[in-house]
């Protein structure tokens, strides 16, 4: 859940020493536990798959104590009841150790994540060590289009976090997560934490190549015939008005429909600022899904982090949103370059 490994060789070694003092109080005073990660990196993304709740606190206390122990903004990212837990074990109140499940895609999508992610770097620059340290518990929900959506979300922080002072540590509980989930963590995770010990992750794979590769879940409603298709759109307003139809049409909940327009005109708007007429645009809409896709014949764009971050920064006015709010207001957003250009395809759920 943050960036890959780097740091200097003398800053490993001092983080080591106070992780490894902190295991040690840990054994002694909460409970028998595996021998601690040797260190946990400047920045760092690692993974424990655990089993069980004892498993649980042996990953992640000594983690954490080397943390608060070194000063860093040391933080949890789990449903409440084990963020309770975990403060159980180390003795700590709940204003010690902030729960911030936001971070970990509880109920929030990606690009909201990592805007909480970045609030939290820019308090920690201030305050202690300048350095954060993250334990989460990944849930990615029940179906596989969200297990998916969240390995792309792990495969890109590598990426995107890569240059901040996080240290995250990701636990995957293999007794309420599926087997192709748990799995997921040895690609999406430069390293493991394994029987206490942490060690490189022989199948972690380049996060761009890996998030190419992800298979595109379709959805049963895209079988039927679709309730827009425009093969060939010639002027931006005209598809903003079809699209916005559309949705009025089929889309219950006003206000959700609105949202999902603006989503949807902001990649229009790409399609002919940056893109190649024609513009194409197809929509489904079943009883739970909601699916459009807008392409041209363009070729030269497919960046699989796109939109993730505003394209510009923080600064919003200088542009640059529009794969940003598309990922903010739509379950899943992917870029799929073809052999007749680039398709820009969201999909969401709807009531």
């Amino acid at each position: 859940m943050a960036g890959t490994t780097a740091g200097t060789t003398a800053g490993n070694e001092d983080e080591a020493s106070v992780e490894r003092a902190a295991g040690e109080q840990v054994q002694r005073s909460v409970l028998p536990v595996p021998r601690p990660p040797g260190s946990a990196g400047v920045r760092s993304h690692a993974a424990a798959v655990v089993g069980s709740d004892d498993e649980i606190l042996a990953a992640a206390l000594p983690f954490l104590a080397a943390g608060l122990e070194a000063g860093d903004t040391t933080v949890l990212a789990c449903p409440d009841e084990l963020a309770e837990l975990i403060r159980a074990g180390l003795g700590v109140p709940a204003d010690t150790l902030e729960n911030l499940p936001r971070i970990g895609l509880l109920d929030t999508r990606a690009p909201d994540a990592l805007t909480v992610t970045h609030r939290l770097l820019e308090r920690a620059r201030s305050t202690g060590s300048g350095r954060v340290r993250l334990v989460g518990q990944v849930q990615f929900g029940e179906q596989p289009r969200s297990w998916r959506e969240g390995a792309r979300y792990e495969a890109a922080r590598n990426v995107l976090l890569a240059r901040e002072s996080l240290a995250g540590l990701c636990l995957y509980d293999s007794r309420i997560l599926p087997e192709e989930v748990v799995d997921g963590a040895r690609a999406t995770h430069p390293e493991l934490v394994v029987g206490g010990v942490r060690r490189s992750s022989a199948e972690f794979a380049d996060p761009r190549d890996f998030l190419r590769r992800l298979p595109v879940h379709r959805e049963p409603v895209e079988a039927s015939a679709p309730v827009l298709d425009l093969p060939a759109a010639t002027v931006l307003a005209d598809l903003r008005h079809r699209l916005g139809a559309a949705l009025t049409a089929h889309v219950a909940d006003a206000d959700l429909a609105d949202d999902l327009h603006l989503a949807v005109s902001e990649v229009a708007a790409n399609a002919f600022r940056h893109g190649v007429p024609p513009v194409s645009a197809r929509m489904w809409v079943g009883p739970d899904q909601l699916i459009c896709e807008i392409g041209d014949r363009g070729s030269a764009f497919a960046d699989p982090l796109a939109g993730f971050q505003p394209a510009h920064g923080p600064d919003l006015g200088r542009g640059g949103m529009g794969l940003w709010l598309a990922r903010k207001l739509f379950d899943h957003v992917d870029l799929l370059p073809g052999p007749d250009g680039l398709v820009v395809r969201l999909a969401t759920r709807v009531p």
